[in-house]
């Protein structure tokens, strides 16, 4: 079997050195855990999922040991106007290969946990990649328990970032129902400003965002740069399909929140979140009363 690699033209346009992916290896035992500390277990209420694959490794990918000097916005920008159109036609193990190589370890992932896709995928390039997920106090157990599978399961870091102001605290100082009164301020109090404060120590961040989420979604490139924050954003499977998802999902044993058997196509937290009509936008259960379809941290 042959290894694949990014095409020379890639590389040179993007600046890295060759990045090997190792092919898919045959089915057989799943290898053993990643040697290190378990995270801290969180405690929930509801089951967990079935257990997840243990990811194979497809790259020689190591998270550098002493992580490249910060880079300057300018120099950040630059990066991602290369790297964009020289990866558009990567695949989504090959864009994360070039963030990890580029990024070391000022490159991390955000999970939202509707499923454990992402997290799944950055593992299998670059076991001990730090996984961000918002945790706001409003979400879904069933949210919670894809986090704590994932925390579990994978070799990724998982760390969970809380708002500053709890919800009893929020609704003393802003009254109660901030959600349902200032959707937008509420997003900025429990998921803008800890993602701001999350990715402080990073250089680039990955997200789950698929040009096929919504129509708002579908310029989104592989590579961006975001000015509001000053980081690179890397978008590894922003030209996935839905069919792409579900196929990942069969062939890994990915977890998935329970709610999408329910009838939720997107999840959020619980009190800004309905089931979805047929035909209607998948993201047309967020926020349904009012003409909002995001919560700040994309846009």
């Amino acid at each position: 079997m042959s290894e694949s690699v990014l095409p020379s033209g890639l590389v040179s346009a993007v600046g890295l050195d060759l990045v090997r992916l190792a092919p898919r290896p045959a089915a057989g035992p799943k290898p053993a855990p990643a040697a290190g500390p378990k995270p801290a277990p969180v405690t929930v209420s509801q089951p967990v999922p079935a257990t997840v694959s243990q990811p194979a490794a497809v790259s020689a990918v190591p998270i550098p040991a002493d992580a490249p000097r910060r880079r300057s916005p300018d120099e950040l920008r630059a990066l991602a106007e290369a790297a964009g159109p020289a990866l558009a036609a990567a695949s989504a193990e090959e864009i994360v290969g070039w963030a990890v190589s580029t990024f070391g370890d000022r490159f991390c992932v955000t999970s939202s946990m509707a499923d454990a896709v992402l997290a799944h995928l950055v593992s299998r390039v670059a076991p001990g990649v730090d996984v961000v997920f918002l945790d706001t106090g409003l979400h879904f157990p069933e949210t919670l328990a894809v986090r704590d599978t994932v925390a579990r399961e994978l070799p990724v870091k998982v760390h969970s970032v809380r708002p500053r102001l709890t919800v009893g605290q929020q609704d003393g100082e802003y009254g109660p129902r901030l959600f349902a009164r200032a959707p937008d301020e509420c997003c900025a109090l429990r998921k803008v400003e800890p993602l701001e404060r999350a990715l402080a120590e990073y250089d680039a961040w990955g997200t789950g965002l698929r040009r096929d989420d919504s129509s708002s979604r579908a310029g989104t490139p592989v590579v961006d740069f975001d000015a509001r924050r000053g980081k690179v954003k890397v978008n590894a499977i922003a030209a996935w399909t839905q069919a792409d998802v579900d196929a990942y999902i069969s062939r890994w044993n990915v977890p998935v929140n329970e709610l999408f058997q329910q009838g939720y196509t997107s999840i959020g937290c619980w009190p800004c979140t309905r089931r979805t009509r047929p035909g209607e936008d998948p993201r047309a259960g967020r926020w349904a009363m009012f003409d909002k379809t995001e919560c700040g941290l994309h846009g």
